[in-house]
């Protein structure tokens, strides 16, 4: 009976369009403290999940938002960075609304929203770790890892990446394709993030090819942790790329970083990154000569991978 009550919670989140209220509490995100430039954004203080830890996540739509129209989606890591410097830890955003905005009033991308799951400071690096390049590692070089990170205060003790990706897939886009007027098919479904984001998008693109069309890696941590000594990782990454990165005939892929601060440690690997993504056919990994690892950097470039991924054709 336990469990039948559990199910039926379940669906309850979901089936409520012959009520047409949304299936979870939606409120105006001036509520929140959010000011944004332009359009606006709906907030869920807690999406339930049977798959990682409830958390927020924000909606954001362009000025003009119709639901006689159809908006491809763009699902974004880190979603309390992205629209807000007043609030953010740094006061730093990723100035995604005034992006956003900007291009779909120039028509140089396909009318999208942006959905923006927040990440948990304490577990973000086990969310967002990719799991399977992990496990290709011996146990010695796991335990090793682990250590390390304990060692830089990371709370990586466990990896929860792949049920971080079926929180997406499986949680989070059928709320949005039920709730909003968007286009589901994968041509029209795309993910982005920076560092650990990267890294947890490349995952994404690689894990479910099905679902997401293309995927924008900004800064990726290739080092996993925080050290280039003897760090196994980034082979192993680059080994799971090699069999799992959908082809560039299929899925639209950007890279990119810096040269400074954090990023300064990616560059003896980029080499590297190209090779391994030209065999799949793609060809962008752009450097931004004296970029640091930040919000103010990222926000600087990143028309660049929305209209990359989000191009009209």
């Amino acid at each position: 009976m336990k469990k039948l009550g559990v199910i039926f919670a379940f669906l309850c989140i979901y089936s409520c369009t012959q009520k047409k209220e949304p299936a979870v509490k939606i409120s105006i995100s001036k509520e929140h403290g959010i000011t944004t430039a332009s359009g606006s954004i709906h907030r869920i203080d807690s999406f339930p999940s049977k798959h990682i830890v409830p958390r927020p996540v924000d909606i954001w739509m362009p000025d003009g938002y119709s639901p006689k129209k159809k908006y491809a989606v763009l699902y974004m890591h880190d979603g309390q960075m992205l629209f807000d410097s007043l609030i953010t830890w740094n006061k730093q955003e990723w100035q995604v609304d005034e992006w956003a905005s900007k291009l779909q009033n120039e028509e140089k991308t396909k009318d999208f929203i942006v959905v923006a799951p927040h990440n948990i400071a304490e577990i973000r690096h086990s969310d967002y770790f990719p799991k399977k390049p992990f496990e290709l590692l011996s146990q010695k070089q796991q335990d090793s890892i682990f250590s390390e990170a304990k060692k830089h205060n990371l709370s990586l003790t466990r990896l929860n990446s792949d049920d971080y990706l079926k929180f997406l897939v499986t949680e989070l886009k059928p709320f949005i394709d039920s709730n909003y007027s968007v286009f589901t098919d994968t041509n029209n479904t795309f993910v982005a993030g920076s560092s650990m984001g990267g890294l947890i998008s490349m995952y994404a693109v690689s894990e479910y090819p099905n679902v997401f069309g293309g995927a924008a890696c900004l800064s990726t941590h290739w080092i996993g942790t925080f050290t280039n000594e003897n760090n196994p990782i980034p082979e192993a990454f680059f080994t799971y790329m090699d069999a799992n990165l959908p082809n560039a005939s299929t899925h639209r892929i950007y890279f990119d970083y810096g040269t400074a601060t954090l990023d300064a440690m990616y560059l003896k690997y980029q080499d590297k990154v190209s090779e391994v993504i030209g065999k799949k056919g793609h060809q962008i990994n752009r450097k931004f000569e004296g970029a640091d690892h930040s919000e103010n950097s990222w926000n600087k470039r990143l028309d660049i991978p929305f209209v990359f991924l989000l191009g009209k054709e």
